[in-house]
């Protein structure tokens, strides 16, 4: 098959399998589905949804009840429309009438709160990274499966009809045998001030907060979005942003976990209270010597051959780029040349007017009315993989150390302090069990 007809017909036939939409959904095939976590993302979760047929927006869930009626009252304006508030996701989790839950909280609550909603019988939808250590996220998976609940990660690139050509051209052959994958993501973050511990407000049920993660004082650093920046609670921005290029890095050289791990950087600049750093070079190395490299700067820096937040694949022949806040597009240069042969970008089976996130979020609700889960694009095994190439890295940055790592038994193999990072120890009443 001629490379340019190849890459017409993987596209088309993206486009063909995205725009499989129904215009109208039966009442009985109705979803009804509650958000949990209502800040930024959660926000988005709730505009998206809107979008979808057949969905009903039925509950918001938030240990902050003024971030509930702000919501709320922003929902009421969108829909004409009240859903039920509820600060403890327990309670919303009790609701037989609540068929999945998205999942926007912060990233110390994922695990457990998709492992709750699988055992109370709800389908999930639960945002990047999907655990905060490797021994969660292994559970995730057991309760997906224990329980039939289709699991979806918030890795929605997988939805991209660009990525989706990008991957098909790189499994076909497109650029050759691929030996190496880079992921870079700039986006300067400035300095945090240094807060001192003071009591939390009088609506924030700050226990419910902290959840399965260690008890701190309140922190204005913390609430409501920069706990991305503290361990307890966050994955720095490798986890933040890196993950959603490293998906598709590990997709792209369909790989499952590395066997080497070496991760540098700091927090250059500024000091400031927060912990993360801004800067991270991680390098992840396979037995047969194939590597995927991602890069954070989050300070002042140049461009990288133009692309600044984006995938780079090398191949025997060939390679491919794509910068994300460009276009998306991705580009493929063969045989040395300065000028790209093939845009991966050119011909699409999508609505241009469609938004990635809606057809993520769509591509949920169809495997669930069709308890599929082999339809879901990013299924809950598969976003947990590309989430423990940001805990790997972490763990590697943390202990200051190269690391081997065993991805069957999914332990280091030359470091007792790096596998006291595997588990979290979890606080009472909100344990990740052993038994699922």
């Amino acid at each position: 098959m001629k490379r340019r007809d190849f890459v017409a017909g993987a596209a088309l036939a993206a486009g063909a399998r995205l725009m499989a939409r129904p215009a109208d959904v039966a009442a009985s095939d109705r979803i009804r589905v509650a958000v949990i976590g209502m800040g930024i993302r959660g926000r988005q979760h709730m505009q998206l949804l809107t979008k979808i047929p057949g969905v009903e927006v039925a509950a918001f869930c938030d240990p902050d009840e003024t971030r509930l009626q702000e919501k709320c009252k922003e929902f009421e304006q969108i829909t004409g429309k009240k859903p039920r508030l509820e600060q403890d996701l327990r309670r919303v989790l009790d609701d037989h009438g609540i068929d999945a839950v998205t999942i926007a909280t912060c990233n110390h609550w994922h695990a457990l709160a998709t492992i709750w909603a699988c055992q109370a019988g709800k389908h999930v939808y639960v945002e990047k990274p999907v655990c905060h250590d490797l021994f969660e996220g292994s559970q995730m998976v057991a309760a997906s499966r224990r329980y039939n609940k289709l699991v979806q990660g918030g890795t929605q690139r997988r939805s991209s009809g660009y990525v989706q050509r990008a991957i098909q051209a790189l499994h076909g052959g497109v650029i050759g045998d691929v030996y190496m994958a880079r992921c870079i993501h700039y986006q300067r973050r400035d300095a945090l001030p240094f807060r001192t511990a003071e009591d939390p407000p009088s609506t924030l049920d700050w226990n419910l907060w902290v959840g399965p993660g260690p008890m701190r004082s309140f922190n204005r650093n913390l609430v409501h979005y920069n706990w991305h920046w503290f361990w307890d609670y966050g994955s720095g921005e490798l986890g933040n942003n890196g993950i959603h290029y490293i998906d598709i890095a590990r997709w792209g050289l369909n790989r499952r976990l590395p066997s080497y791990i070496s991760s540098n950087g700091g927090r250059f600049g500024y000091r400031d209270q927060a912990e993360t750093p801004n800067t991270q070079l991680t390098t992840y190395r396979f037995e047969d010597g194939t590597e995927l490299i991602a890069e954070i700067r989050g300070r002042f820096t140049n461009a990288e051959g133009d692309v600044t937040s984006g995938l780079m694949f090398y191949g025997s022949k060939g390679y491919m780029i794509s910068d994300h806040k460009n276009d998306g597009h991705f580009y493929v240069y063969l045989d040395g040349k300065s000028t790209p042969e093939l845009d991966l970008g050119t011909v699409s089976g999508l609505d241009p007017t469609v938004d990635d996130e809606v057809y993520h979020f769509q591509n949920f609700f169809d495997a669930v009315r069709a308890n599929k889960r082999e339809m879901l694009a990013a299924e809950i095994e598969q976003t947990f993989l590309s989430s423990a190439y940001c805990l790997l890295g972490n763990i590697s940055y943390r202990t200051r150390k190269e690391l081997h790592f065993d991805p069957q038994s999914r332990r280091f193999t030359n470091d007792s302090e790096a596998n006291e990072f595997v588990k979290a120890r979890y606080r009472a009443p909100f344990v990740v069990p052993d038994a699922v």
